[in-house]
C-alpha cells in the first residue's frame, strides 16, 4: 500500500425526484380531483472521518462520487422515496479543499466527525399541491430541484503532538525507532525517509504521538530535494524537535538551513515551541560536544540537548522536554486500548 496524501475527486449530490400529475379514479366518487404526490429528496454527499485509514490511496482509483436522485411521486398522494446519502470515509486529519486549493471547505480532526458536503435537491411538488379554489384540476408539477456538484481536493495532514525536523541523515528515523514501535527505514544515504511516519511514545506513564517527515535541504521551498510538501503533516503539532547531526561540518549552518525553510513555508511553524537536540554525540569526545553545543545554542538562541538516538544517550531528556511541551494533551497510558501501537504508520 502506498502513502498518498493528496487526491482530486468529483462529487455530485442527487437531484430531487419529480412530482406526479395524477387524478383520482375511484368507483362511486363523482369528483376525484388531483392526487399527485411530491417527489423524493436526492441523496446528500457526506464525509466521515474514521479510524484505521492512514492514506488517501483509495481515491486514486475512484474519483467520481454521485449520490442517487430522489424517486418520482405517484398517485394517491404518495411521495417518492428519497435517494440514499452517499457516505465517503476519509482518514482523520483530512481537509476538503476547493478546486483551486485556496479555501478549506471542511476539516476532519476527530474520529466519527461527519459533515454534509453537498445537499441533495428537494423533490418537486405533485399536482395535488397546486389545487386551489379556482384551479380544481391542476396539471402542473415540479420537476425537482437540481443536484449540486464540485471538484475538490482531499489533503491529509497527520495528527501528531510532536514533529521531527532536520536535514537528511540527522537521525530522525533512528530516533522514532528508538522511542516508538515504528520501523522506519534507516540508511547511510540522504532521503532514506520518503514518506511521513507516525509513532506512539510512552514515557512517564503518558502517551503522545510523534511524526517523522522526510529531511529538508536548502531550497526545499522551491522544490529542491523532496521539497516542502510534507511540512503540512506537522502543521498540527504542538512542538517541533529539531535534530542536528553532530558530525556535520557546521552545525550552526545545518540549523539555519532547516530554520530558513520553515520560515519560507510559513503556516505558523516557526511560532511553535521547539526543542533543539544535537544528535550522534556517541562518536565525539566531551570537549568537542561542549563546543558544538555552545555553537548551536548561539545559532538557535535555545538550550541544546546533546543526545545519541542510536546509543540512547540523552533520549529521556529529550522526551521529558517534549512531554512538557505537549502538556495535558498527552494521554495517560491505559486510557486507550493497549493496541494503541497498531496506530503506528508502517513504511510502505
Amino acid at each position: 500500500m502506498h502513502f498518498i496524501d493528496q487526491a482530486k475527486i468529483f462529487c455530485r449530490s442527487g437531484a430531487g425526484g419529480p412530482g406526479a400529475v395524477s387524478f383520482r379514479r375511484e368507483k362511486f366518487i363523482e369528483y376525484g380531483g388531483p392526487d399527485g404526490g411530491n417527489g423524493g429528496k436526492g441523496g446528500d454527499i457526506v464525509f466521515e472521518a474514521v479510524a484505521g485509514l492512514n492514506t488517501l490511496i483509495d481515491f486514486r482509483y475512484t474519483q467520481h462520487f454521485r449520490a442517487p436522485r430522489g424517486h418520482g411521486g405517484s398517485g394517491s398522494n404518495r411521495t417518492g422515496g428519497g435517494g440514499d446519502d452517499l457516505l465517503i470515509k476519509v482518514p482523520v486529519g483530512t481537509q476538503i479543499l476547493s478546486e483551486d486549493k485556496q479555501e478549506v471547505l471542511l476539516d476532519f480532526t476527530e474520529v466519527g466527525q461527519r459533515e454534509i458536503f453537498l445537499s441533495g435537491g428537494d423533490g418537486g411538488r405533485g399536482n395535488a399541491s397546486y389545487k386551489t379554489s379556482t384551479n380544481r384540476a391542476p396539471r402542473q408539477h415540479g420537476t425537482g430541484w437540481p443536484y449540486q456538484e464540485a471538484w475538490v481536493w482531499l489533503r491529509l495532514k497527520l495528527l501528531a503532538d510532536a514533529g521531527l525536523v532536520g536535514l537528511p541523515n540527522a537521525g530522525k528515523s533512528t530516533f522514532i525507532n528508538a522511542v516508538t514501535n515504528a520501523q522506519a527505514k534507516v540508511g547511510a544515504y540522504a532521503f532514506t525517509t520518503t514518506r511521513p511516519q507516525l509513532g506512539v511514545v510512552r514515557h512517564h506513564n503518558r502517551e503522545f504521538v510523534v511524526a517523522d517527515i522526510p529531511g529538508l535541504i536548502e531550497g526545499a521551498a522551491e522544490g529542491a530535494g523532496i521539497g516542502d510538501r510534507f511540512l503540512g503533516h506537522i502543521e498540527r503539532c504542538r512542538v517541533l524537535l529539531h535534530l542536528v547531526d553532530a558530525t556535520d561540518n557546521d552545525v550552526a549552518e545545518s540549523y539555519r538551513i532547516v530554520r530558513d525553510e520553515l520560515v519560507a513555508y510559513g503556516a505558523g511553524l516557526t511560532d511553535k515551541q521547539i526543542v533543539v537536540a544535537l544528535n550522534k554525540i556517541d562518536t565525539l569526545d566531551d570537549e568537542l560536544i561542549a563546543a558544538l553545543v555552545g555553537e548551536l545554542e548561539e545559532a538557535s538562541g535555545a538550550a541544546v540537548i546533546p543526545m545519541s538516538a542510536a546509543a540512547g544517550t540523552g533520549v529521556d531528556w529529550v522526551l521529558d522536554k517534549l512531554l512538557e511541551a505537549v502538556g495535558p494533551e498527552a494521554s495517560p497510558v491505559g486510557a486507550e486500548d493497549e493496541g494503541q501501537d497498531e496506530l503506528i504508520w508502517s513504511p510502505v
